[in-house]
C-alpha cells in the first residue's frame, strides 16, 4: 500500500468516529430532553390527579370523579414506564420491546376500565334507548378486541422473559 493510501484510510477512520460520536451525543441529548419533559408531564398528570382526588372526595357518591382520578393516575404510569424505557436506553443504547409492551398492556387496561365505568353509569341512568342500546353494544366490543390485545400483550411479556432468563 502507498503511503497517501494510508494517510486516505486514516483520515476516513478519523471522520468515522469522530461522526459517530457526534451522533451518539446528539442521540443522548434528545433522549435527555425527551425524559425531562416525560418527567414534567408526568408531575403535572400526577398533580392533576390529586386535584381529581380531591374533587372526588367532595362528591364521594358520585361516579365520575373516580373515573377521572383513575384514567389520571394509568397515563401518568404510562408515563413513568415510557421514561423508564428511555432511562434504560440512554444506559444500554439500545430499545428493548419490553417496556413497550408493558405500556402497550396499561394503556389497554386504561381503556378498558375507562368504557366499564362508562358503560356502568349508561346502564345505571335508566334511560335505555335504541342509540344507548348500539353504544352499549359497540363498548362490549371494544372491551373483547382489548381483552384479545392484553392477552397477544401478556403471552408476548412472558415469553420475552422466558427467553432471557433461559
Amino acid at each position: 500500500m502507498m503511503d497517501s493510501e494510508l494517510d486516505r484510510s486514516g483520515t476516513a477512520g478519523q471522520v468515522s468516529r469522530l461522526s459517530r460520536d457526534v451522533f451518539e451525543t446528539v442521540e443522548h441529548a434528545v433522549y435527555v430532553a425527551l425524559a425531562v419533559l416525560l418527567s414534567l408531564a408526568a408531575v403535572m398528570a400526577l398533580a392533576s390527579a390529586g386535584l381529581a382526588m380531591v374533587g372526588a372526595l367532595r362528591h364521594w357518591s358520585d361516579l365520575d370523579p373516580v373515573l377521572v382520578v383513575v384514567e389520571r393516575l394509568l397515563f401518568a404510569l404510562m408515563l413513568i414506564e415510557i421514561l423508564h424505557t428511555v432511562r434504560a436506553s440512554i444506559r444500554s443504547g439500545s430499545l428493548t420491546a419490553e417496556p413497550f409492551l408493558v405500556v402497550g398492556l396499561i394503556a389497554s387496561i386504561r381503556r378498558m376500565l375507562v368504557i366499564t365505568l362508562e358503560s356502568s353509569q349508561q346502564t345505571q341512568s335508566g334511560n335505555w334507548s335504541a342509540e344507548s342500546a348500539s353504544l352499549f353494544g359497540a363498548a362490549m366490543t371494544e372491551l373483547a378486541v382489548l381483552g384479545g390485545i392484553i392477552l397477544v400483550l401478556v403471552v408476548s411479556i412472558f415469553l420475552l422473559r422466558r427467553r432471557h432468563s433461559g
